[in-house]
């Protein structure tokens, strides 16, 4: 089941890295079953894909957000 955003807005940087890598290794681990036809569900791919795009888009608003703060201090 994808993570709802807030659970995701509560991580640490740390804590999104490691979910960003595992369920990268899921996303692979399902389209190597898709691929030799063990898949059941098909749809789980697209939840990793969306819970991917989630953890990565919260790391680059941090991103964005530390740079404007390093800016707006220099």
């Amino acid at each position: 089941m994808p993570a709802p955003i807030k659970e995701l807005r509560d991580m640490s940087d740390g804590e999104l890295v490691t979910r960003l890598r595992t369920s990268k290794e899921e996303l692979f681990n399902l389209r190597f079953q898709n691929a030799t036809g063990q898949l059941d569900n098909h749809a789980r791919i697209g939840q990793v894909r969306k819970d991917i795009a989630r953890c990565e888009t919260l790391l680059r608003e941090r991103e964005i957000e530390a740079a404007e703060t390093e800016e707006g201090d220099g």
